[in-house]
């Protein structure tokens, strides 16, 4: 039985990444059927309005085994429902050096590792508001034992870091590694966030990784505190295999990774839950550089 796989091209630069892709993949001759909506724009035009635009979308989107998605600029819809209305949880992220890629490193021949970002909490859920709003809690600093001044104008967000959220993608994580290593890797996963500072929600993602990690006893462990982290990645990124952390920290860090190999548009990315997938690019839309 044929697959069925949606293609939404994005905004700005995308559709020219798009195009070519799809031409090779039909190039193939696989078993998969396209659903092919237009460009962001050319979307909203074409059904009326955003909204109508979004609903076809996500119709689409249930009707399919997987959707190739390019990158928005805000205009294309349906990137939220991909991740948070199918449960993406895990965003996977490889850095892989190959021979022509023009990496800015001496000697990148040997990086190998993957990002493995939680991809539906921590800061990404958009849990901001007006710092008054706060007043009620009456919060005081763990850091400097004060109460919190909400007197101020300002805004503030919430980082929401769960035990059952980082044991599913810890699972993910130490599964990929033990695949990785079957196949002649290190078979080692490395997990950071800034643990020290943030004792409460990124202290729960380290201990629960750790946890998880003795499950796996064919799997090798290490933690760095995310700073140190970063260092590592610039100065020796062939020491790692798979990283796995929170969402902020794993935006960040894979662009950094991409890095490492030559750019973003090297950079590929997947994002996993248990009954689905979507596959998307790295580089974002970059409206300065549409039309070139």
């Amino acid at each position: 039985m044929a697959k069925r796989v949606v293609i939404i091209p994005g905004d700005d630069a995308a559709p020219e990444a798009m195009t070519p892709t799809v031409d090779i993949l039909k190039s193939l001759e696989l078993d998969i059927n396209f659903t092919e909506f237009p460009s962001g724009e050319e979307g909203v035009k074409q059904y009326g309005s955003r909204r109508e635009f979004e609903m076809a979308l996500r119709q689409a989107i249930d009707q399919s085994d997987s959707t190739l998605f390019g990158s928005t600029n805000g205009t294309t819809g349906g990137i939220g429902y991909l991740r948070w209305g199918k449960q993406t949880y895990a965003n996977v992220r490889p850095a892989h050096w190959r021979p022509g890629f023009r990496s800015p490193l001496k000697d990148p021949k040997k990086i190998d590792f993957v990002i493995v970002r939680e991809n539906l909490e921590d800061l990404y859920m958009g849990l901001e508001g007006d710092l008054d709003t706060l007043t009620p809690l009456s919060l005081t600093s763990a850091i400097t034992r004060e109460p919190l001044d909400t007197q101020s104008k300002g805004q503030f967000a919430i980082k929401v870091i769960t035990e059952a959220g980082t044991q599913r993608i810890a699972h993910f994580a130490f599964a990929l590694a033990r695949k990785r290593k079957a196949q002649g890797g290190k078979g080692l996963v490395t997990c950071t966030s800034k643990y020290n500072m943030l004792r409460k929600s990124d202290g729960l993602f380290r201990d629960v990784v750790e946890a998880t990690a003795k499950e796996y006893p064919d799997v090798q462990y290490d933690r760095y505190i995310v700073d140190d982290f970063a260092r590592r990645l610039v100065a020796n990124p062939s020491q790692f295999d798979v990283v796995v952390l929170p969402n902020l920290y794993g935006d960040i860090l894979s662009d950094v990774a991409a890095g490492t190999i030559g750019g973003l548009g090297l950079g590929p990315s997947g994002c996993y839950g248990d009954a689905y997938a979507y596959f998307e690019s790295v580089h974002g839309s970059a409206p300065d550089i549409a039309g070139q």
